[in-house]
């Protein structure tokens, strides 16, 4: 009988045991295994190997109140509905989360915008000629570009007009209406404060209905004018031949289809003789050498961001960057860097893990500048070495 009763004793503890391990591995699976999980699930959108996703932006500070940051990407076309339709089924596709992210955490974040938000009917240009192209994408991108954080868009440049005067003062109207400031007007300065610091910021192309950067003397004066209103100057350069084999800046004048696109290291150097503190170059549609000039960052090209079904993604067409660059309330330079941008097939940007923008960086700089006190690290961090 005694055996019997502690044969059911063991059983019963056997059994109880058996029950909370059971819970304890059901809850260690529950919760040890749903970070990994959802990291899993979403890694296709979010990256954050090698960099860390951005934080919020700080709460106001002395430091934060004494400087600006600005973030730049290059070139943006996101698809067109002419001739043909080539646009994706969902809108939210062409900027990914995990791109969005990096976007974040700028006073001002700017882009070239090479196509129309319009829904006027009429090209201006006759496309049926080789190397023509018209694009018009729909108003409502303008909203997605907003979400996204963008509220500069320069339109200085040889698209914007491909649907007339109609398509332009349409894609001016529509950016407005979300909040998106349009730069490269003929004679505009853009004014804006941010952290109660004034900002200017002037658009050029080589073409004489935006400013043009074949009038230094015109440019100088605009440049000149905003200086003496504020202690930042930003300048939007579209200028150089386009493509692969317009990778290597020279410092002469570039011709493209017999076009005279101007010389850019001529013109973004004569920028900060007059007073600019950051020049930002977009055009060539791909990533070109940058420098420091009298103390102030020159990006010659940031490259192609957003093509889809548009633009090349071939080689280095494809390498692109988001530019983050803080100045001070003087307009000194205090910090940049370059976060890469790689573009799949369909033209949209993803976060380059492989640092293939960085290192090309390097290498465009190391040829172009040698003695420049521009280096850039493998994490593309840009460093301001004290030159003599």
């Amino acid at each position: 009988m005694a055996n019997s009763r502690l044969v059911q004793l063991l059983s019963l503890s056997f059994i109880s045991c058996c029950f909370f391990v059971g819970i304890g591995i059901g809850v260690f699976i529950k919760f040890g295994q749903l970070q990994p999980s959802d990291a899993a699930t979403t890694s296709t959108e979010f990256e954050p190997f090698p960099f860390a996703i951005p934080e919020p932006t700080p709460p106001p500070g002395k430091e934060h109140l004494d400087t600006i940051t600005i973030k730049a990407v290059g070139d943006i076309i996101p698809g067109t509905n002419f001739p043909n339709y080539r646009l994706p089924r969902l809108s939210n596709q062409l900027l990914p989360r995990s791109v969005r992210a990096y976007l974040q955490g700028s006073d001002i974040l700017f882009g070239n915008l090479e196509t129309s938000l319009t829904n006027y009917p009429y090209t201006t240009k006759d496309i049926s000629r080789g190397q023509v192209f018209a694009f018009r994408s729909p108003p409502a991108y303008a909203q997605l570009f907003a979400e996204a954080g963008f509220n500069v868009f320069n339109m200085a440049n040889n698209h914007a007009m491909d649907f007339g005067k109609v398509g332009f003062q349409d894609t001016m109207n529509n950016l407005k209406a979300v909040g998106i400031a349009t730069l490269g007007h003929k004679n505009q300065i853009l004014y804006k404060k941010t952290n109660n610091i004034p900002v200017a910021m002037i658009g050029f192309s080589p073409y004489n209905m935006y400013n043009s950067i074949h009038d230094l003397a015109a440019a100088q004066t605009l440049v000149t004018r905003a200086k003496n209103k504020v202690k930042i100057v930003v300048i939007s350069m579209h200028a150089g031949a386009e493509g692969t084999e317009a990778i290597h800046l020279k410092n002469q004048t570039e011709f493209f289809y017999g076009e005279n696109r101007g010389n850019s290291i001529k013109f973004a150097r004569a920028m900060v003789d007059a007073g600019a503190d950051l020049v930002l170059g977009h055009g060539p549609h791909v990533p070109r050498a940058m420098e420091i000039y009298k103390g102030k960052l020159i990006a010659y090209s940031l490259g192609n961001f957003l093509g889809y079904r548009t633009l090349s993604t071939n080689a280095q067409t494809g390498d692109s960057m988001i530019l983050e660059v803080k100045l001070n309330s003087a307009g000194d330079l205090v910090s940049s860097k370059i976060i890469p941008i790689r573009m799949d097939r369909q033209g949209i940007p993803h976060i380059d893990q492989l640092f293939q923008t960085v290192k090309l960086m390097r290498y465009l700089n190391n040829q172009a500048f040698p003695n420049n006190p521009l280096k850039i690290t493998k994490k593309g961090e840009i460093l301001v070495l004290n030159s003599k």
